[in-house]
């Protein structure tokens, strides 16, 4: 740290952001809200963090960007996404899970190249960070193409090989696996960054082809991330055919641990859940999607209670037609208070404010592995950080800003989000490419694949 007469000792560039609020930490801890705040920002981390007077006192002559009536909270981590799927917005509403997949999958497998991914990529990566989301989990294809092209925008994705035989790909197995094991090679893990195995489900991914998987997942530092109990036929088909229920499947396999992120686990009964919590795997909470398709609403606070990791998650566009994590967000802290979802029925009490905004922050980069990173605003993590304007007819007067944050912003108060360090968003606008030219590249394709 440098001394009280002298900027940090590095050529880095240096600032400072000052906000009325600052949420360090764990959001659910004493403490975690800095009021009048301040954050030193030394190339791509953060280099200090306190109150703005210290702050401001030890570091005389660094540039401040001062943020009136703002909060800043933690990037947001979108644990579970289909990023490109924005191509397929409105192909298939107001179905279930399995009409959904009989519209989408032969659609996907007609037209997928690695030019939409591309623009479905990078349509999605500013719609995310749009709403303060800095880093995402995405299963999805071409997925080199779909990295880029978020890291263009600024948005940290986190992917790997979707691994589901006869998908889009049009790979055989063998050749499948091979893919997956050169990407794992190519791009090993490096600070906030792990690649990604996405095995799609235990229903369409077969026991001894998951034992290829686990075996390819144990060789690499990477997350396996897999749909798993998102809907009650889902079990009861896994169930008819392997005579198992999904968990059962996917730990038999040796892919239930601590790099595993279930996607939904709407259905995963008492005792699931207490496995979920010992083999210290997380679940990927999309309750926006779970609604639409009707697959029911997760047990969210039995798994907290029984000490599982619960991240939330956007799914894709084309199921959720949305990728606004603050209103996933909202939606979590509403929905297990009145869902009859524990034993006594609603209750008030139910994930607190605090307690929802931590599984979309920390809660998020723990269950990805990435926490001693991002997650939360602490020193020597990425200097990942959103703020959100709280000088708005829908959060005024602000009693406690991440009550504020959680049941009233929307993301139009997004207005700046650094990513490592790096702004991405400006006046609640995208830095790094013009929007228009993303949306008008967008539209042309959702024209192109409705005429197609």
């Amino acid at each position: 740290m440098a001394g009280a007469d002298d900027e940090p000792a590095t050529n880095e560039p240096a600032a400072i952001v000052r906000a009325d609020w600052v949420v360090v930490g764990d959001p659910t801890s004493a403490g975690s809200v800095l009021e009048d705040g301040a954050v030193l920002v030394v190339g791509e981390r953060i280099a200090a963090v306190g109150p703005a007077a210290r702050v401001l006192a030890d570091h005389p002559g660094v540039p401040v960007e001062r943020l009136e009536r703002h909060v800043l909270v933690p990037g947001m981590v979108n644990a579970h996404a289909h990023l490109a799927m924005t191509m397929f917005r409105g192909t298939a509403d107001d179905r279930d899970l399995a009409d959904f997949l009989a519209v989408v999958m032969p659609l996907e497998a007609r037209t997928l190249t690695r030019e939409h991914v591309e623009v479905g990529t990078r349509s999605a990566a500013v719609e995310l960070l749009r709403g303060g989301v800095t880093s995402s989990l995405d299963m999805y294809f071409h997925t080199v193409v779909g990295r880029r092209a978020a890291a263009e925008v600024g948005l940290r994705v986190l992917t790997g090989p979707t691994i589901i035989e006869g998908g889009p790909s049009t790979l055989p197995w063998d050749d499948l696996m091979v893919h997956a094991s050169t990407f794992l090679a190519e791009h090993p893990s490096d600070g906030a960054w792990r690649p990604v195995l996405g095995p799609h489900g235990t229903y369409t991914v077969s026991p001894s082809q998951l034992d290829e998987v686990a075996a390819l997942a144990g060789a690499h530092d990477c997350i396996v991330q897999i749909h798993l109990s998102e809907t009650e036929a889902e079990n009861q088909m896994v169930l008819e055919r392997l005579g198992r229920r999904p968990l059962d499947v996917l730990d038999a396999a040796g892919l239930l641990g601590p790099d595993t992120v279930l996607a939904h686990g709407v259905h995963l009964n008492a005792d699931e859940q207490r496995r979920v919590a010992a083999a210290g795997a997380a679940v990927a909470h999309c309750p926006v999607s779970n609604l639409k398709l009707a697959s029911g609403v997760a047990p969210v606070p039995g798994l907290l209670a029984a000490g599982v990791t619960v991240a939330l998650g956007t799914d894709g566009a084309a199921s959720a037609n949305d990728l606004d994590l603050l209103a996933v967000l909202r939606l979590t802290a509403l929905l297990h208070k009145g869902a009859p979802s524990g034993p006594d029925g609603p209750d008030a009490t139910n994930l607190a404010a605090a307690v929802a905004l931590r599984m979309a922050t920390l809660g998020g980069a723990i269950a990805l592995g990435i926490d001693d990173h991002t997650g939360s605003i602490e020193e020597g993590k990425l200097a990942d950080l959103v703020a959100v304007d709280l000088a708005d007819p829908s959060t005024e007067p602000v009693r406690d800003p991440v009550a504020a944050v959680v049941y009233g912003a929307s993301r139009s108060q997004v207005r700046s989000v650094w990513v490592a360090g790096e702004r991405a968003v400006r006046d609640g606008r995208c830095v790094n490419v013009d929007e228009r030219d993303v949306v008008a590249a967008l539209r042309r394709l959702g024209d192109e694949l409705l005429r197609g």
